[in-house]
């Protein structure tokens, strides 16, 4: 799947650590996260509103001066294969490049040129295939992209957003193998709005209380662990 155009947010503070960055939009998902809050990036058809890569290029050169880098998120922006067009184009102007990516494309995330990692560990890995996964051995796959990060001397972190019915304590603790080793790990709670799948538009968001037992079961186990927003 090429990738021809984009969404963009102009200004984030808080997509890429450390760096005032511009967030580009990746369309397409090749997962069905029911909690998905992009919905309209998943599956066409897309927003009218994208941007093709030249306007992207032309916007970057206004305002590179006051960017420190660029956060690439989707969809999944590992689904293309012609990535590196957007990550050499970011480049060109002198900024740095995160990426935000679901692990489901682990020869592709060895292959990216980026400065930093964010990937979300979305349930247990043999979860992946029930309640997640249109394919199948996602959860494989899973593995492999976490074995890379861990390896690559890369900055990355690891993410999960806790909702009911994907993440609970029996999965968290399947999880905890993959999460040995890990630099950072990021717990965030659901929060109900716009999703891909209605019956959870409206569903409760986890307690602070219930995501700090969650951060504590983490913790114990010697895993660097904070808490999201």
């Amino acid at each position: 799947m090429a990738l021809t155009h984009v969404g963009l947010q102009k200004t984030t503070l808080l997509d890429f650590p450390g760096e005032v960055a511009a967030t580009v939009f990746t369309p397409g998902c090749n997962l069905r996260c029911p909690y998905c809050h992009n919905p309209t990036l998943v599956q066409p058809p897309y927003p009218d509103n994208l941007l093709s890569l030249d306007e992207l290029d032309r916007f970057l050169g206004k305002r590179a001066a006051v960017l420190g880098g660029v956060c690439i998120t989707g969809g999944e922006p590992l689904l293309h294969d012609n990535l590196h067009e957007l990550t050499s184009l970011i480049r060109s102007h002198g900024l740095k490049v995160k990426l935000d990516t679901n692990g489901t494309f682990p020869e592709r995330l060895a292959e990216a040129e980026v400065d930093y990692i964010a990937m979300d560990l979305k349930t247990a890995p043999e979860q992946y295939d029930t309640l997640l996964s249109p394919t199948k051995n996602t959860g494989t796959k899973i593995e492999a992209s976490v074995a890379y990060l861990k390896s690559a001397g890369i900055a990355y972190e690891l993410r999960t957003t806790v909702v009911p019915g994907i993440v609970g304590p029996e999965e968290l603790k399947s999880m905890l193998p993959l999460l040995q080793g890990a630099e950072k790990y990021v717990l965030t709670p659901f929060r109900p709005g716009n999703t891909l799948a209605a019956d959870y538009t409206e569903l409760k968001r986890p307690s602070d209380e219930y995501l700090q037992q969650f951060c504590n079961m983490v913790t114990e186990q010697g895993i660097p662990c904070t808490l999201g927003q």
